[in-house]
């Protein structure tokens, strides 16, 4: 298989930490694959930062761009074309968020073939190490097998609970329920995929849950315009009628103001002469 072929090296060192990790770490396999997860995702720290850095970017501006979206919602490619813009004048990567998933899928694939082949190429290497994970599945076996249907039900809570924290609110509702269905959309092949792979992905969904609790202690609430009633007048209507109850002599508005007082004539007495 081509996809095979290009990953081989990578399904090399895949084999190699896996081996390591078993053989002079002492760990089990499954456990080994635990570990490597680990390993995996701590060598994508750097993009994860990069990821986190982006979401807060986005979350600050958030306001801005859905304004931009609601200015230019009748013109798409112009709409289009002036969130480009304001991405780069605020140096903004709407892909960062992508980068981990997109690091992971080669070591995923690669995974997969090295559990393929497990029990011809490097199991016979150990024939007294066991291939159980807590007693529940085996490695090498579909993950419908056995106790497979509880790993498979807890990956898909764990996958839509990292999706969830790791989501953003410029993500339009649409967009989101594509993501979270996803999971159950891929569900008839996951089925027949080595339990080994799902041992992988719900390690590194359970690491994506804790990051993306993380990640939202940090993270900036965007400042929103405060709601108006329909009672309450808009500002320049408040700042009219301000103007207008100041009495401002120049503006005419304001009550009149009052001329000097006036002259009152006494009249003599008209007493007797004498």
């Amino acid at each position: 298989m081509i996809v095979g072929g290009l990953l081989s090296p990578l399904e090399n060192v895949l084999t190699e930490v896996l081996t390591w990790l078993h053989d002079s770490v002492g760990l089990t396999w499954a456990w080994s694959i635990v570990a490597l997860t680990v390993i995996v995702r701590m060598l994508l720290v750097p993009v994860a930062v990069k990821q986190i850095h982006s979401m807060q970017s986005l979350q600050i501006h958030a306001p801005e761009m859905k304004a931009l979206q609601q200015r230019y919602k009748a013109d798409r490619q112009k709409q289009s074309e002036e969130l480009m813009k304001f991405y780069k004048e605020n140096k903004i990567n709407p892909y960062a968020s992508c980068l981990p998933i997109v690091f992971q899928i080669p070591i995923f694939i690669s995974l997969f073939f090295v559990l393929k082949g497990f029990e011809k190429e490097i199991f016979p290497k150990f024939p007294e190490s066991s291939l159980d994970w807590i007693g529940l599945v085996d490695i090498t076996e579909p993950t419908r097998d056995g106790w497979g249907p509880v790993l498979i039900a807890v990956y898909v809570v764990s996958q839509l609970t990292s999706t969830y924290l790791m989501s953003t609110s410029m993500q339009s509702k649409a967009q989101r329920w594509m993501i979270m269905v996803l999971p159950i959309a891929f569900l008839p092949f996951i089925i027949g995929f080595p339990s080994g792979l799902m041992i992988y992905w719900l390690t590194t969904n359970l690491w994506t849950t804790g990051q993306g609790i993380v990640t939202r202690r940090q993270m900036p609430k965007p400042v929103l315009p405060p709601k108006r009633s329909s009672r309450t007048p808009p500002k320049d209507a408040s700042d009219a009628s301000a103007a207008s109850s100041s009495g401002d002599p120049q503006d005419g508005g304001g009550p009149p103001r009052p001329g000097p007082p006036r002259r009152v004539k006494r009249k003599r007495g008209g007493g007797a002469r004498r």
